[in-house]
């Protein structure tokens, strides 16, 4: 009998921005196993810089040539395990990135559509997350910085294309949250993700 071949999830997450010592999206992502399920799952982790996030996922995907790319990221102040929508096609930092930029009001890409939604099966991976007792909920905004850059561009790069795209956002971890903000600790949120490939 022939061996099931595997589909290719390529996943990554951010290096730590902001201040922060450490990133929960790249810290769950990188503990991931190789494989789960029917996929084997390539991980790496991104620079919280516009455009360059982008392009590092891209040289990744070309080598790989994966079926699915789930981008992960930071959200402080979320409570929940949150499967991105939609991008925009905007940039506006109200912080810097890691090298430096704080765009305002520019085009992700000039004259292309105003957004695109993810092509991964978001309600289905928050009824994964939550079938675990993890938080979960769909969000209808990635921001404006460095994550939804990052997903627009992979959208723009992939539509019509077989190619599915999409990103999710975690919380905090515990050592970051300051004045009551929520957190999950770093083993729910690789659980989280584990459901969420799961889900695909």
């Amino acid at each position: 009998m022939a061996a099931e071949k595997l589909k290719t999830l390529l996943i990554t997450g951010f290096d730590p921005f902001g201040g922060e010592a450490v990133n929960p999206s790249w810290e769950a992502v990188a503990r991931l196993p190789d494989r789960i399920g029917g996929w084997r799952v390539e991980k790496r982790q991104i620079p919280t810089q516009f455009g360059l996030a982008a392009e590092t996922v891209l040289a990744v995907a070309a080598e790989c040539m994966p079926d699915v790319i789930l981008c992960v990221g930071q959200a402080g102040g979320r409570s929940s395990v949150t499967p991105e929508v939609v991008a925009i096609n905007l940039r506006e930092a109200a912080i810097a990135d890691n090298a430096g930029q704080q765009p305002q009001n520019e085009p992700v890409v000039a004259g292309a559509r105003v957004a695109y939604f993810a092509t991964v099966p978001v309600r289905e991976m928050v009824a994964a997350i939550k079938a675990r007792g993890i938080p979960a909920a769909l969000s209808y905004s990635a921001g404006a910085f460095v994550c939804n850059d990052t997903l627009y561009q992979l959208l723009h790069h992939y539509h019509d294309t077989p190619t599915r795209v999409g990103f999710i956002h975690v919380p905090f971890l515990p050592e970051q949250a300051k004045n009551g903000q929520p957190s999950l600790v770093l083993e729910t949120i690789t659980e989280a993700l584990a459901a969420a490939i799961e889900a695909l």
